[in-house]
């Protein structure tokens, strides 16, 4: 499995996943995911829709809301934000390294 870093007891970050992890990541508990890459930011990166139809499969949620590293907006903040804020439980935010990830929830802890 990935290296999960919490950042709360129901918030957080990994660098990328893949549809294989999604069902481990449901019996870990939790019960959302967002991903914060482009698709085809790096050769070989499973597309959000793969990640989503796993997520989809498993009975997780699966939010898109990608960043270019260095360039999130406010709107980008907001929009996560609200997806947290809005989880029914446990969340798992993933880009390549999880920097992103976490830049954002540092963003809307504000």
């Amino acid at each position: 499995m990935q290296n999960i870093t919490h950042l709360t007891p129901d918030f957080a970050v990994s660098p990328q996943i893949t549809a294989a992890h999604v069902a481990p990541l449901k019996a870990a508990g939790f019960t959302t995911l967002i991903c914060n890459r482009p698709d085809d930011e790096e050769p070989g990166q499973p597309t959000f829709a793969e990640i989503s139809a796993a997520a989809a499969a498993s009975g997780l949620q699966a939010h898109h809301i990608p960043v270019k590293p260095g360039q999130a907006t406010a709107q980008d903040a907001q929009t996560f934000g609200a997806v947290v804020t809005g989880a029914p439980g446990k969340v798992l935010a993933y880009c390549r390294s999880g920097g992103r990830a976490q830049s954002l929830f540092a963003a809307t802890q504000g």
